[in-house]
């Protein structure tokens, strides 16, 4: 099919200065000239034939297509991603509400049932006394008319006029004692419940505490959560951003491990150093800790040399005493540690060990996101950065980072942090 030119379409192809055909471009003016034009006001411009110049401006213009493409297929995922995202917050929100609002149900009730069998406790025991003071009652009173009978038949005695009468009634009640088979009691103050009374009150001031405390955990970690979390680092650059400054902690090290540059480095030696007795050292495995708990975005680099090296984090609860298993890092699920020899790279975690591939390279970095629960060990070559292994869980402490060395040093590196 032809396509018909308006007059004013085949006007603007025409050089309105030479009346000829605009056949060439300028790169230098960026616009569209005739032959007779490069050689009076565009003499010495660089320029091409128009078609020329539209196949490489086609290539642009496609190239930019592409781009706007990928934009747009990037958007579209990121919608979805969003949209799963308001689903996923909403079913997370009410699964907790439901949770919370179950949690408190039954911890009201307990303190409905606490209620109840402290009522039931102060009641028996109301019921007992009372009914050991009112059988004591019934014993008083029934003296007390014995005693009124005595009292009145002694009085007529007492008044007798008839000698032998007197002595004669006498010996019949000489014989009627005054004291009482009713043992005598003393009673505390009116509020004889009083003491119940304070402990609960105390009870009440503790459980209102304890409830403080505990609302300002929930609603830190309710405030804590971040939907909208900023994007990964991708370049060794944008790690460095989040450079942790690291020292290990010599109270931690084993004895085999032999702590210099300012405490940044950990070599094994043969020879057991002297170190004072800590309760936080790690007795058997060759392990050593840092002194800083780590939360929110940190990076660190290892630089580490020998037979084998573990690059590890761990919560500060870890076990130091004794050989079990359990002290060593990875070998439990509060540490996580990735294995360096020269040959390959191991992940391990809750005593579960898988092989790393990966380039070898003498440094390692590590980026923490506690927030996000993410943990990224990379082999770091100049400034080229391959993940090796990426952990996905939830962190619930800081993290302590720490190292394994057998026959061979691990050292904490300073970097320079760039500007940001």
């Amino acid at each position: 099919m032809t396509i018909q030119m308006t007059p004013l379409e085949a006007y603007q192809k025409i050089c309105s200065r030479h009346d000829r055909l605009l056949d060439v471009f300028c790169r230098t003016d960026q616009q569209c000239i005739c032959y007779l034009c490069t050689m009076d006001d565009h003499k010495g411009h660089d320029t091409v034939s128009a078609a020329a110049e539209r196949t490489e401006k086609q290539r642009q213009v496609g190239m930019s297509h592409q781009e706007v493409q990928q934009r747009v297929l990037e958007r579209e995922k990121e919608v979805r991603e969003i949209q799963e995202a308001v689903e996923s917050l909403k079913c997370s929100a009410k699964l907790a509400v439901v949770h919370s609002e179950k949690t408190f149900t039954e911890m009201i009730g307990s303190i409905w049932r606490r209620c109840t069998e402290v009522k039931e406790l102060i009641r028996a025991h109301e019921k007992l006394h009372v009914s050991r003071l009112e059988e004591h009652l019934k014993q008083s009173k029934k003296e007390i008319v014995e005693l009124k009978r005595t009292e009145s038949e002694l009085q007529k005695l007492y008044r007798t006029e008839d000698h032998i009468h007197f002595l004669q009634s006498y010996q019949s009640l000489s014989g009627c004692s005054v004291s009482s088979d009713v043992p005598s009691i003393a009673f505390h103050p009116l509020q004889y419940f009083g003491d119940v009374s304070r402990t609960v009150s105390e009870l009440t001031k503790k459980f209102e505490h304890f409830i403080k405390v505990q609302w300002a955990l929930i609603s830190a970690t309710v405030k804590d959560i971040d939907v909208l979390l900023p994007p990964d680092p991708k370049t060794r650059q944008q790690f460095l951003q989040y450079f942790s400054q690291l020292t290990l902690d010599p109270n931690t090290a084993h004895t085999q491990l032999s702590l210099s540059d300012e405490n940044r480095k950990a070599m094994f030696t043969f020879q057991s150093h002297c170190y004072p007795h800590q309760a936080d050292r790690f007795s058997y495995w060759l392990q050593v800790l840092c002194r800083e708990g780590l939360t929110g975005r940190c990076y660190w680099e290892v630089e580490w040399s020998g037979s084998y090296v573990g690059v590890a984090v761990s919560y500060a609860d870890i076990r130091r005493r004794g050989s079990s298993y359990d002290c060593t890092f990875g070998c439990n699920d509060i540490s996580w540690r990735l294995e360096c020899s020269n040959s390959k790279y191991w992940f391990k975690h809750n005593n579960q060990q898988t092989e790393v591939p990966g380039p070898q390279s003498s440094r390692v970095g590590v980026y923490l996101d506690h927030k996000a629960g993410t943990l990224s060990f990379y082999s770091v070559s100049s400034d080229i950065m391959t993940l090796l292994h990426r952990v996905q869980t939830m962190f619930t402490q800081p993290l302590y980072p720490g190292f394994y060395v057998w026959y061979g040093s691990a050292e904490l590196c300073q970097l320079e942090v760039p500007y940001s």
